[in-house]
């Protein structure tokens, strides 16, 4: 059959392929996926998926690039990240639009994708600073002794699709200004910013090799798990996947940094401003329509708050703005996948047959609703439960879509025994007036990234990102100082010159003398 014939094949389908050495290869194993227009359903791209031999490419032009990268002077490595920086500048509205076309995303929102992903660059630009070891005169007589990070070889990131530009920079701006050479493998999903960024990256003038993109599903994935010219792995995406990373990539001696899945909690206290509270819920819970690993999809509601504020979270969630993402004025736009519409449309019936009172129900929103030329697009409303448990599969489980759950309970102490019972650990958020009640959330629970009257507390640039329990395997968090040691490794270097050695062989412990 000639693609062009193929349902809802739109006249202008991109071949995507990938960029390996600093060139554009079209792919060769003859295995190639379908790149949809969420919107209207419309097939725009056809990505190529990579073979194993592919991977082995892409790795050899890293390892070969890797011994002049790292002796590079970090100085001259910052150099590239700025003009990286400044480029990404000047083309922040197009990958805004590569995010919306592919994902679905409204178009502010993947604008603030873009502006996120920049402040790492700008963070991986004081790399000299940020390698710095530490230095000890005199450590013992006649001996100094001083601490360097160098880098690790080849390294590679597997991304998701809910963030192609924002994602893959939480890792390859630290991986390359740290002496690493990159090898990414974003989602096939929405491939073409991943493309756009390498040729940036070129233009910024990094050597051909240094930064490479390779295209694919499970076969890349597991290319790249058991090379044994790759020395550390970096993933995010949902909890099984992370654990199959974690595992398999350990097993064959990478360094493996895995973040999993979430279900994020809001707490809202009796003390909240109430406008504030359904403001953060609907926009935390919501907002790109709910594809995010620190979504809001559970709204904990502390004694009467409850009868105050769901009428008032009701009745926005039915005048939610869907609509395609590149209207300005749209607050939510498709769902990513005809995969993952039916995925959520599972679990919102899960919901209503296992006893959740369903207020507000999105499985009734068609393309129709979201406007012309949206017709066969992946379309749904927000949802909204009340009278959610623990024990609902729609509680337990991540849905990754525009469903938002409420529990109630009596007292702060209940929310925090709800919250570390779960074997997701995140994000959380608490809104409150009271400083006290703020203190001892913060305190007690066990999440990895804590919001005070804050929805979404994805930290900032130099700080780092990572949750706990299963939401996270590994010891490191993402970017941040402790990106900088997981792309890099710690040498101690002890000196002294023949001088000050005394005469003699030694057969104790050396001690400090």
């Amino acid at each position: 059959m000639n693609d062009m014939s193929r349902p809802n094949m739109s006249p202008t389908v991109q071949a995507i392929g990938h960029a390996i050495n600093g060139r554009n290869a079209a792919g060769s194993s003859g295995r190639a996926q379908d790149v949809f227009n969420p919107a209207t359903g419309a097939i725009t791209g056809r990505v190529a998926l990579a073979s194993a031999s592919e991977v082995d490419a892409a790795v050899a032009a890293a390892q070969a690039a890797f011994p002049a990268w790292a002796d590079t002077p970090p100085i001259r490595r910052a150099r590239v990240m700025f003009k990286f920086l400044e480029l990404l500048n000047q083309n922040k509205d197009k990958l805004a639009h590569l995010i919306t076309a592919e994902h679905g995303k409204v178009f502010t929102d993947a604008q603030g994708e873009v502006s996120r992903g920049i402040d790492i660059v700008e963070f991986a630009c004081g790399i000299p600073q940020l390698l710095k070891g530490d230095f000890t005169d005199q450590v013992s007589t006649g001996i100094d002794n001083w601490t360097l990070r160098q880098p690790l070889g080849v390294v590679a990131g597997i991304t998701p699709f809910n963030f192609p530009v924002m994602v893959p920079m939480w890792m390859f701006p630290v991986a390359i200004a740290a002496g690493n050479c990159f090898i990414l493998k974003p989602s096939p999903t929405d491939p073409s910013a991943s493309l756009l960024m390498a040729e940036l990256l070129k233009q910024a003038g990094l050597p051909d090799g240094v930064f490479n993109v390779v295209q694919g599903d499970k076969e890349a994935v597991d290319a790249l798990l058991v090379h044994p010219d790759v020395k550390a792995v970096s993933f995010v995406g949902s909890t099984p996947i992370a654990n199959y990373i974690y595992e398999t990539g350990a097993h064959h001696g990478k360094r493996v940094q895995a973040l999993g899945g979430a279900k994020n909690h809001m707490v809202v206290m009796p003390d909240a401003d109430l406008e504030q509270a359904v403001d953060a819920l609907i926009g935390a819970g919501y907002g790109s329509a709910g594809e995010r690993c620190m979504a809001i999809s559970v709204a904990v509601l502390v004694g009467d708050v409850a009868d105050k504020l769901i009428p008032l979270l009701e009745a926005r969630a039915r005048t939610l703005i869907i609509k395609d993402g590149v209207n300005l004025d749209a607050e939510m736009g498709p769902i990513v996948t005809a995969a993952a519409h039916q995925r959520i449309t599972g679990y919102i019936d899960q919901g209503v047959k296992e006893g959740a009172k369903l207020l507000v129900d999105g499985r009734g929103f068609t393309g129709k609703d979201a406007g012309a030329g949206c017709e066969s697009g992946f379309w749904m409303g927000g949802t909204l439960f009340d009278h959610v448990t623990p024990e609902m599969k729609i509680y337990k489980e991540e849905i990754f879509g525009p469903v938002l759950g409420c529990v109630r309970v009596k007292d702060l102490k209940e929310a925090v025994d709800l919250i570390n019972a779960h074997e997701f650990g995140n994000g959380v958020s608490c809104f409150t007036r009271d400083g006290h009640v703020a203190r001892e959330f913060s305190r007690r629970i066990q999440v990895g990234m804590v919001g005070i009257n804050v929805p979404i507390p994805v930290p900032m640039a130099w700080h780092g990102f990572g949750g706990w329990k299963k939401s996270l395997f590994g010891d490191m968090h993402a970017y941040g100082e402790e990106g900088v040691r997981f792309y890099t490794k710690q040498k101690s270097i002890m000196q002294r010159w023949p001088e000050s050695i005394g005469k003699g062989a030694e057969f104790v412990m050396p001690v400090s003398k």
